[in-house]
């Protein structure tokens, strides 16, 4: 675990996204779970041993599997946008490991079997403040890298988690992405408004402007070649074409490129479905 501020604490040591804890006087914030329910069991530890308050709360910055399907092992009460509430009610009570790979990281955990998924107890339409103690936390929304995507920021200590919207040194999961929206948000994080602040991505730690001008760019290349073949109405093998052509694009270790051609197939073929094949079916959370 890492301190990058005072009262923040972040940890990247489980597969999947990048925890977040900060620890006031009233009680304990988490930021999302490690989808292995054991690595959420020792990460309560961990947590337990940081915050001696009962007070607990975690915010789940989307509804991604890879950060909520841990959730029920921190045994507290889950709060997320209103949109990522109606992600899960329209999910069966019980997640099970099988169907597509998605090329998420929950995939890679063997033994998952059945999980009884926890939804959210607190929503918020645009915004909601929590004043625990010494600094407070503001969950905001900022559509674009999924369905009620949001940030956590801490305004006293310059620290915002910023969830997907950064996605640092692996290719972003697009199948539930809103492209425009996403570059939107980029445009503020890398705004005057946040500069000095600490950013966290949710999946890859400290990230900095150069960072968000990397996953701007990569998206609107992504946008520009699949809006191209949608009106050469595209085949499958155009799309795995994409895909493979978008993964050259990062730099990453040979055990990981099968997961991340997964992931960009996957991701390419669903949003082309949704966004221009209007009859076609729309994905669900990865």
């Amino acid at each position: 675990m890492q301190a990058i501020a005072k009262h923040v604490y972040i940890e990247d040591h489980y597969p999947g996204v990048t925890l977040g804890a900060i620890p006031l006087s009233h009680g304990l914030i988490q930021v999302d779970a490690p989808p292995s329910p054991e690595d959420g069991r020792a990460w309560r530890g961990v947590l337990l041993n940081l915050s001696n308050s009962p007070e607990r709360m975690l915010i789940n910055l989307d509804a991604h599997p890879d950060r909520t399907l841990g959730a029920r092992a921190m045994d507290c009460t889950v709060m997320a946008h209103e949109k990522t509430a109606a992600v899960f009610r329209a999910r069966p009570t019980t997640f099970k490991a099988q169907g597509d790979e998605t090329g998420s990281d929950w995939e890679s955990i063997p033994g998952l079997g059945s999980v009884r998924w926890v939804p959210p107890e607190l929503t918020f339409s645009q915004e909601v403040t929590l004043h625990w103690g010494e600094i407070t936390a503001t969950v905001e929304y900022h559509p674009g890298p999924a369905v009620g995507a949001s940030w956590v920021i801490l305004p006293e200590a310059k620290v915002i988690f910023i969830g997907d919207a950064v996605v640092r040194g692996q290719p972003p999961f697009l199948s539930n992405a809103d492209i425009p929206d996403w570059l939107e948000t980029l445009k503020l994080l890398g705004s005057p408004a946040y500069r000095d602040w600490v950013l966290v991505s949710g999946r890859g730690g400290l990230v900095n402007s150069d960072h968000i001008h990397a996953q701007a760019s990569f998206l609107k290349q992504a946008q520009s070649k699949i809006e191209k073949l949608s009106t050469k109405k595209a085949s499958l093998e155009a799309l795995d074409s994409l895909a493979n052509s978008l993964l050259g694009e990062f730099k990453v270790p040979a055990s990981r490129q099968s997961k991340y051609l997964r992931r960009l197939r996957y991701g390419i073929y669903q949003y082309y479905v949704r966004n221009f094949q209007p009859s076609g079916k729309t994905a669900a959370e990865e």
